[in-house]
């Protein structure tokens, strides 16, 4: 093989730890021998960076750029930099999910710092301040995503909640659970690499992505090897040019020992901060 990443892009749920916040030390090990070898590591993740910085600390990765908030946001870490921030006007967009779905929890992220929003979500799906405000005061500032969630509801539950949505500058993108992420139109983990990649001299045709929600599509198609996990949705192991195992397999570490060399294996917990 005569191809090697020169950047190498993560997807952080369910491609480098599952949803209970276990990151499998064989993925460690091999994430740490792509940094080893020269790539330039990325976590592009939809968390806000609050919640992907124990990620990243836990990895011990070196000074770099990740992206949050699907692509929303680029952060240079450690130290903790803002570097871009993409903001549009969720008001139509609040008052429309409110207006269609009256039960759910609705955020908008202050960046660096927490959420405000219309009610507290799950214990520790959200990090650092919390402040509660009414549907008005939530319209007030440009937003870097709106984040619906609703508990009692289903993912075909929130699937339909896109559809009928519909609007036009703004793009949706539903989680592994009843979890909606709406974000400014044209902004994604695909523009953002775009960005990251271009400062550092990195042609896309050099990047392994690997990722596993729908929120990674446009990230497998950018990179020159977009690889989906095995456990992914249909549509996003369609839009990859390959697919791993499972994650519970090791799928992300197998992927990257293709390219990079080895350690050891087990498993560590990671805990958020």
């Amino acid at each position: 093989m005569t191809w090697l990443p020169q950047m190498v892009a993560l997807d952080i749920d369910g491609t480098l730890v599952d949803h209970s916040g276990v990151l499998p030390a064989r993925v460690g090990d091999a994430v740490a021998q792509a940094v080893g070898a020269g790539a330039v590591v990325v976590l592009a993740t939809g968390r806000a960076f609050l919640d992907a910085k124990p990620v990243i600390d836990h990895l011990a990765l070196p000074p770099g750029p990740h992206l949050a908030s699907n692509g929303a946001v680029v952060v240079e870490h450690p130290p903790t930099t803002i570097t871009h921030v993409t903001t549009f006007d969720p008001t139509d967009v609040i008052h429309r999910v409110h207006e269609l779905a009256p039960a759910a929890c609705i955020a908008v992220e202050d960046v660096g710092r927490g959420f405000r929003l219309n009610k507290l979500f799950p214990r520790d799906e959200l990090h650092g301040r919390m402040r509660i405000e009414s549907i008005e005061r939530l319209c007030a500032k440009p937003a870097t995503r709106v984040i619906v969630r609703d508990p009692d509801s289903q993912e075909q539950d929130f699937l339909r909640l896109a559809d009928q949505l519909g609007m036009h500058g703004v793009s949706y993108s539903v989680g592994w659970s009843a979890w909606l992420d709406i974000a400014p139109e044209g902004v994604n983990k695909a523009t953002g690499l775009a960005r990251v990649s271009a400062a550092a001299g990195i042609d896309p045709a050099d990047v392994l992505a690997i990722g596993d929600g729908r929120n990674d599509l446009e990230m497998l198609r950018w990179a020159g090897r977009g690889v989906a996990m095995g456990d992914a949705s249909w549509e996003v192991r369609e839009a990859a040019d390959d697919v791993t195992a499972n994650f519970d397999d090791d799928g992300t570490a197998l992927e990257l020992e293709r390219w990079f060399s080895f350690g050891s294996r087990g498993v560590s917990r990671l805990r958020s901060a």
